[in-house]
């Protein structure tokens, strides 16, 4: 394996993704490095919704301390920063949200299709030129009944084109189903030449 490893881990709500890619992250890391594995958050905080607090309090409390965390939504775009250090083990999760505020911040939830396209090529160069250990989390929405709105037919097709896109780049791609991950791509096990 060179030094250049990225994962996408698939999953539906409440599968155990995040905390598979977190074991991910954990063991692509040098444990002999002093270096903090970088933690991507993409969620909003919104202090008046409780339930959502608590997942992310969740999320937060589970992570080792020497992790670094950085809040997307309050920091700036976050493919700005995975450009900004392309070296640290860093983990994103999720994508979803990541959508969903750029959806917002882009108003395009009314907008013609394609609106935050050029969004969703910045964040698919950031990963392909990633070069260190990388290790994004989304929710696979593409097996559920077909949206009844607008909006979450248009949230349902953009996450689907975008995993698509990122899983092109990754290396490696592992759909976790009841806790149980399932090996979509390993580019390093596979013989030179196959796929």
């Amino acid at each position: 394996m060179t030094n250049t490893y990225r994962t996408l881990v698939l999953g539906g709500a409440r599968s155990g993704k995040s905390a598979h890619a977190e074991d991910l992250v954990c063991a692509g890391h040098l444990p002999e490095s002093s270096a903090p594995i970088r933690y991507l958050a993409t969620a909003r905080r919104d202090v008046t919704d409780a339930d959502w607090e608590s997942r992310i309090d969740q999320h937060r409390n589970r992570r080792p301390s020497h992790w670094s965390t950085v809040e997307t939504a309050a920091a700036g775009d976050l493919a700005a920063q995975l450009e900004s250090d392309s070296h640290t083990a860093t983990l994103v999760d999720d994508l979803g949200t990541w959508l969903t505020t750029e959806l917002d911040r882009q108003g395009a939830w009314d907008a013609p299709r394609g609106t935050i396209t050029p969004a969703a090529d910045s964040l698919v160069a950031s990963v392909e030129n990633y070069r260190g250990h990388l290790v994004l989390v989304s929710p696979e929405v593409g097996l559920a009944v077909i949206p009844e709105t607008r909006s979450g037919r248009l949230f349902r097709d953009e996450i689907g084109t975008l995993n698509a896109r990122i899983a092109a780049v990754c290396d490696r791609v592992v759909l976790v189903v009841a806790g149980l991950p399932l090996i979509l791509k390993d580019t390093a096990a596979q013989p030179e030449g196959t796929m």
